[in-house]
């Protein structure tokens, strides 16, 4: 065995290489060119994103070559980034384009790739020199000689596998100098770390090639081979078995403890997910972590954070197996929670005067109507309430009403921004 890879070193991870610098990446979710002006506009330090081949969300929009240099310029006019998925465990036939395509996203100017195959990896030194490799939480790093390999192979930082405790990150991040990163909010995969086969057998749609069904989170129920028809749930009420549904994972609680280990990326979930679940996760991480930095040493949890991340859909949270809860707890048998809805987005804004008073062009997501409270999400976690008086057409029209895209003027007493979502609780 090579002594040069897995000699007993110490490497020690020395808080003091940050000096008075630390300042952890937040990176968010962008499954279009929309979500991540939206990501980007609530504080995300970078996106990730994928093309329309090699990614691992295959029933995203996703984006082609020309809306990626399109994303880079964005984001990069921002001093923000952008890194791509390439995330599949290929086949001989996916191998044939990828050359072509890594030198395309090389010359693109992409500030990353995302990788699990050590196929893809072995490519994309060759082909795309220039760009950094990180590596996917697929590829489930769960010790720190893996990550000592890894870094061996040119790989820039690792996305640790999800099932690790919180004392294997912490040993991990003491042994090594290579970025760490962690997926600290949103959907959980039931295979270890992501690996799974339970959507190709059911459906022939393989979630290793970025086309995952989401069986898992199906409602079950077993059926006794002597009594034809008659189904027993495997809880004792009458909504199926979720004995394959996660709960959703939320960290906001432990925040602290993570930037106090020195973690250098947050990771968000959530390339399916809407605008609204975008723009709440982005603000909300971004005031802990912002509010962590400020004053370290006086850091708590806002409750309101935890409030706000519990209006977007989502499953019960848990906090995985990070903080070892029980096994038991981290299934559901809740459906999605969804207490409030997208009413609209801030397209434009026409004018603002010296009071601060605002006319903006907003787009309709949902049908709003006078009367209604709408909620609009400001930077970090502050909220603007407006109980809606009129909706005024694009031609001049004035409504009490406004449809699904339909484009409408208001005016509401605060300022608004580019990209600032609206909300509005969910019909009971």
């Amino acid at each position: 065995m090579s002594n040069i890879i897995f000699e007993e070193i110490m490497i020690g991870y020395d808080k003091s290489i940050y000096g008075n610098n630390y300042r952890p990446e937040l990176l968010a979710p962008a499954g279009n060119l929309e979500k991540l002006k939206v990501a980007l506009r609530y504080g995300a330090d970078a996106v990730y994103l994928s093309g329309k081949k090699y990614g691992l969300r295959a029933q995203a929009k996703n984006f082609t070559q020309e809306e990626i240099a399109k994303a880079c310029e964005i984001a990069h006019v921002q001093d923000k980034r952008v890194y791509v998925t390439v995330n599949i465990f290929p086949r001989h036939n996916d191998i044939d384009e990828l050359p072509a395509y890594l030198h395309e996203l090389q010359n693109i100017g992409i500030d990353g790739l995302i990788i699990s195959d050590p196929g893809i990896i072995l490519l994309a030194k060759q082909y795309a020199p220039e760009i950094p490799i990180h590596l996917s939480t697929q590829a489930n790093t769960t010790n720190y000689l893996s990550a000592r390999f890894w870094a061996s192979q040119g790989v820039t930082r690792i996305n640790l596998a999800r099932e690790l405790t919180w004392d294997e990150i912490v040993h991990i991040r003491n042994k090594i100098t290579i970025e760490l990163e962690l997926f600290v909010h949103g959907s959980m995969c039931m295979a270890y770390s992501g690996r799974c086969f339970l959507s190709s057998y059911l459906t022939g749609r393989s979630a290793n090639l970025g086309d995952c069904a989401q069986p898992c989170r199906w409602k079950y129920s077993l059926l006794e081979e002597k009594r034809p028809g008659q189904y027993f749930p495997v809880f004792s009420d009458d909504r199926g078995s979720y004995i394959l549904s996660s709960k959703d994972l939320c960290l906001i609680s432990h925040m602290d403890k993570l930037l106090n280990a020195r973690i250098d990326a947050f990771k968000l979930e959530g390339r399916m997910r809407g605008i609204l679940a975008v723009a709440t996760m982005v603000r909300i991480y971004r005031a802990a972590i912002d509010t962590y930095l400020e004053n370290p040493s006086n850091y708590c949890v806002d409750p309101n954070w935890v409030s706000e991340l519990n209006k977007i859909s989502h499953r019960e949270y848990f906090t995985g197996l990070i903080f070892n809860e029980e096994e038991v707890n981290s299934f559901t048998s809740e459906s999605y929670i969804r207490p409030y809805t997208l009413a609209g987005i801030v397209k434009e804004i026409v004018s603002t005067d010296k009071n601060h008073t605002t006319t903006a062009l907003v787009e309709a997501r949902n049908p709003l109507k006078k009367g209604e409270i709408l909620e609009f999400l400001g930077d970090k976690d502050t909220t603007f309430r407006w109980l809606a008086n009129e909706f005024v057409l694009t031609n001049g029209e004035k409504r009490d009403e406004a449809k699904p895209n339909e484009l409408i003027k208001i005016r509401v007493p605060f300022p608004l921004f580019r990209y600032q979502i609206i909300r509005k609780k969910s019909a009971e």
